[in-house]
């Protein structure tokens, strides 16, 4: 396994805050796996913080659908079934759409320049190689798209549903291919918004994500063991 530095400042005023967030981006960036367990004595070691502050993180992170804690094995990183992302992809194109269409109409010229360097941020990022990097400008994209889109219970809805299918966008992304299709579609996204053609957004939107479920769908469909483990449907259903 690649290693990660997940040491943190130990002057830091939000310690909670910063311990959550370096569990999130190793769970985001696939170096804590989906079903491997988290042991408080390893992460207090690795972050450098007590357990208290660990304890809390995973709460919330609990919370985000990150985590979940099994009985009898404690908290682990959370799995998602092949049924659950179809879902979660579904639902986050119909909201990515609205939100990029209330972007384009409503945006101001500075939360659209804003989302201007995120995509310079992202492309940069994709020709790379620094993966935690990729999916930070990936994560700070949608951030600002959020922002612009005016919106907080869109806003509240869709963090929800990103850090629940996060653990998917490694997988998407890197797929060959992907990411060069990935950077041309969140320009197209720009681009629309950027021109205030709100329509365009709300589609090149549902677009990218349309996309990007079809490939992380596939993969999650084959399991770790290559097996198609998509729900079998009985015959009359099809």
């Amino acid at each position: 396994m690649e290693n990660m530095n997940l040491q943190i400042p130990r002057h830091a005023a939000t310690l909670r805050l910063l311990v959550e967030e370096r569990i999130r981006s190793a769970i985001a960036s696939g170096h804590f796996k989906p079903g491997q367990r988290l042991i408080e004595r390893e992460l207090c070691e690795q972050i450098g913080v007590g357990r208290t502050s660990i304890r809390e993180a995973l709460r919330q992170l609990e919370a985000e659908g990150l985590v979940n804690t099994v009985p009898h094995r404690g908290p682990e990183v959370s799995s998602i079934t092949y049924d659950e992302a179809r879902q979660l992809y579904q639902v986050r194109g119909l909201l990515e759409g609205f939100a990029g269409r209330n972007f384009a109409e409503q945006g101001s010229e500075a939360e659209i320049a804003a989302l201007g360097a995120a995509v310079e941020r992202f492309a940069a990022a994709a020709a790379g190689t620094e993966r935690g990097e990729l999916i930070a400008a990936k994560t700070h994209f949608y951030a600002v798209l959020m922002d612009g889109a005016g919106n907080m219970f869109i806003k509240q809805m869709l963090t929800l549903l990103h850090n629940r299918i996060t653990v998917l966008r490694v997988t998407s992304m890197t797929q060959a291919g992907r990411l060069a299709d990935s950077v041309a579609e969140i320009r197209d996204i720009y681009e629309a918004i950027r021109t205030r053609n709100g329509p365009a957004a709300a589609e090149a939107c549902q677009i990218h994500i349309e996309r990007a479920a079809k490939i992380a769908l596939a993969v999650l469909a084959k399991g770790p063991e290559g097996g198609d483990k998509r729900p079998t449907e009985p015959a009359a259903a099809r």
